[in-house]
């Protein structure tokens, strides 16, 4: 077997694992999101992102142990602290929508949050974007509106809380490419939970409700879930380039549908998984484009 026939294989067996964890990834988080749903129906929406930040902390705390100290040293700590800040804004605007709309349609909005950074790494990031990425961001936002009909009786001014949402993760995802330049993996995961749970615990005793032993142990797990999914997210980038594994994130869509029916009997309507389909064609021709970008780059001379 040649050297370059044993490199097509172990990349390929790269993109398998990247593929497998980022399969994963999406899994985990959206069966948080339907924990924190299934919590929100007992206690306050505060206390539910208490429980995801606190444990995610605690769990991930124990699991660093002595590193701790040394991962928290950051080459920009203003950088990771505004990350960090946009990410409890993105999950309280989320798990605010999903105590109030069907699980399966708060995920589809979320998908607007790839189409934003494109806009936002014009600015923020100095790239350069084409018309047909542009004209790509303009359909997958008619998506948007095909799945809010707004104007319509069934509209409803809770479902623009996952839009917001999608647009703070946008910002948050433009940082998280700024960081991965300047710091590891696990300093960025650990001041993502750090900072969450301070700001959560300043707040928590507002609304706390004292939890009985089931929802103590879905608390926990909704911690659990949040720091593993994040922790396999790193693994996926880590095993394939992100154009190979972004297009699997839009797999979240079958598992909040999923838990949907199955916690909450809910289903999305027609217009929902077609609003969800405009998103997700406009966003995977986005990531080709942006892989023939780079790959006419690299042959450039």
């Amino acid at each position: 077997m040649s050297r370059g026939t044993q490199a097509v294989i172990f990349a390929g067996q790269d993109a398998q694992r990247g593929i497998a964890w980022m399969l994963l990834t999406m899994a985990l988080f959206v069966s948080m999101d339907a924990l924190a749903k299934w919590l929100m129906q007992s206690y306050p929406v505060p206390q539910v992102i208490w429980a995801r930040y606190a444990f995610h902390f605690l769990l991930l705390a124990a699991f660093l142990n002595l590193r701790l100290p040394r991962l928290l040293r950051s080459a920009n700590p203003r950088l990771q602290v505004g990350r960090a800040l946009l990410l409890v804004v993105t999950t309280t605007l989320f798990f605010f929508a999903i105590s109030q709309v069907e699980l399966a349609t708060a995920s589809a909005l979320m998908y607007v949050a790839p189409l934003i950074v494109t806009l936002l790494s014009i600015p923020l990031l100095g790239e350069q974007v084409g018309p047909r990425r542009l004209a790509s961001v303009a359909v997958g936002l008619l998506g948007a509106l095909v799945i809010l009909r707004p104007g319509a009786e069934v509209f409803e001014l809770a479902a623009l809380l996952p839009l917001a949402a999608a647009c703070s993760y946008a910002v948050y995802q433009i940082t998280t490419r700024m960081l991965s330049a300047v710091d590891p993996p696990l300093t960025t995961l650990l001041y993502t939970a750090l900072i969450g749970a301070l700001l959560a615990s300043i707040l928590v005793p507002l609304f706390w409700q004292m939890p009985d032993a089931l929802g103590w142990t879905v608390m926990v797990a909704t911690g659990g879930l949040g720091g593993l999914s994040q922790f396999c997210l790193i693994k996926a980038f880590q095993a394939a380039p992100a154009s190979t594994v972004t297009p699997f994130t839009y797999s979240s869509i079958l598992w909040a549908t999923l838990y949907g029916w199955l916690l909450f009997g809910e289903l999305p309507d027609l217009w929902t998984l077609a609003g969800a389909g405009i998103i997700v064609v406009s966003g995977l021709y986005i990531l080709h484009r942006e892989h023939v970008r780079a790959r006419t780059a690299s042959a450039s001379p």
